[in-house]
């Protein structure tokens, strides 16, 4: 049987913090200098300028071990504002 957990949770207050822990979740950070949180498999982050998005990636394969975490500074060039993103291979991917 298959379990699957999904979760979201946003944040708009000024250095607030959102964090998500489901899979498939999702976490937002709208609110000046704050930040978002996502720890889910398959899961994903998005801020607007000046947040910070910490998103970590796991493997099915591995019984869901993390096998690496990223995260950044919404800066609009490397990392777009408002942008879902989600980690592959260690490495930020737009979702």
């Amino acid at each position: 049987s298959v379990c699957v957990v999904l979760g979201a949770a946003s944040n708009s207050g000024v250095r607030g913090a959102a964090s998500n822990s489901g899979d498939y979740g999702a976490a937002s950070a709208t609110g000046k200098d704050s930040c978002a949180f996502s720890g889910g498999y398959d899961s994903k982050v998005r801020g607007s300028l000046g947040c910070a998005i910490c998103c970590v990636e796991r493997d099915p394969e591995r019984d869901y071990k993390i096998v690496s975490v990223k995260s950044a500074i919404v800066d609009g060039m490397e990392v777009k504002a408002d942008t879902f993103y989600t980690v592959k291979n260690g490495e930020w991917v737009e979702v």
